[in-house]
């Protein structure tokens, strides 16, 4: 089983079960993809891929609609996508992605989050190199579906590498063909069912029980914050 299937596995939205905390970061997505782009989702692929993941997620179609109506209200108007880094205990490092309409807050939020527990906000761009950005795509494997077929279709929108377990088939490739592979996949009538981009540490750690406990706590509460969106770490 390969790197990507490992990671999706255990950075699964693991922390955001409760549906509190995960429809308005899925709003906010949602929110951005219509803002930056048509409120159509025919003409806009990041809002297509937005809504595609929404409703993986189960959340109704009344809470989809009203994040794309917000789109136009004055209040998202302000509304930035930013990240920060941070080290943790344990030699634990983390990429935290944000979107927020005040970005002072946020700064302040997560790094009294951060020092609280043991950690340190680093400055941008301390992390770049620790972690590997890729684009995941995750469908159903189809009775009539041949992976090494698919793997020769999809190489030149920017395949890396494809796995199937359980009936379920995950593809992976660099950020940059995004775009390329989710409208590959399109193109072939495969109905994606959740489309992310990823950071995955090129060097990942193990830490023990005792210290992954201290890290849970740092990571439950940078994903309660309303404008933390996710959160990687260089974890296992």
């Amino acid at each position: 089983m390969g790197r990507a299937f490992e990671y999706r596995k255990a950075s699964k939205l693991k922390r955001w079960g409760a549906m509190s905390k995960l429809f308005p970061k899925l709003g906010k997505i949602i929110t951005m993809a219509a803002k930056e782009g048509s409120s159509d989702p025919d003409m806009n692929a990041k809002l297509r891929t937005a809504i595609i993941n929404a409703k993986a997620e189960n959340m109704p179609k009344d809470n989809i609609e009203a994040a794309i109506k917000r789109a136009s209200a004055k209040d998202t108007a302000n509304m930035l996508e930013v990240n920060f880094e941070g080290k943790a205990p344990h030699g634990v490092l983390l990429f935290i992605e944000c979107m927020t309409d005040n970005n002072t807050r946020t700064v302040a939020n997560v790094k009294n989050i951060l020092t609280k527990h043991g950690g340190e906000l680093l400055t941008n761009g301390s992390l770049e190199f620790m972690f590997d950005r890729k684009a995941l795509f995750e469908f159903d494997l189809k009775d009539d579906m041949d992976i090494e077929g698919l793997e020769l279709e999809l190489i030149d929108a920017g395949l890396e590498e494809i796995e199937s377990e359980d009936a379920e088939v995950l593809v992976t490739a660099d950020y940059t063909s995004f775009g390329t592979l989710n409208s590959a996949l399109e193109e072939m009538g495969i109905e994606i069912k959740k489309a992310n981009l990823e950071r995955m540490a090129n060097s990942p750690i193990s830490i023990t029980e005792e210290q992954q406990s201290d890290i849970d706590k740092i990571l439950e509460r940078l994903e309660d914050d309303e404008d933390v969106q996710k959160v990687f770490s260089n974890l296992v």
